[in-house]
């Protein structure tokens, strides 16, 4: 299992059209892709969950991994997060 905390910093958060960018990047990954706030967990490949948390702009999100790409996965999606504009 692998994991790092990013700080979201676009202004619109992780919604909609970031939130599919997202979820497209997990979805090259064959290992099982998380993003965790507080005790929320929820899958990275879902739309409906990662909207589900309401990720706004300064939040931070731990995105987790478990699986044979799990370091390239987080990875990936880490620096998709922190290159995401406004």
């Amino acid at each position: 299992m692998f994991s790092k905390t990013v700080k979201v910093t676009n202004s619109v958060g992780l919604h909609a059209r970031p939130a599919t960018f997202f979820i497209q990047k997990a979805n090259e990954f064959k290992c099982s892709v998380w993003v965790e706030i507080g005790t929320r967990r929820i899958n990275a490949k879902s739309l409906l969950g990662i909207l589900s948390l309401g990720i706004i702009k300064d939040t931070e999100i731990t995105i987790i991994a478990d699986g044979a790409d799990e370091e390239a996965a987080v990875t990936a999606l880490a620096e998709l997060v922190e290159q995401l504009e406004d």
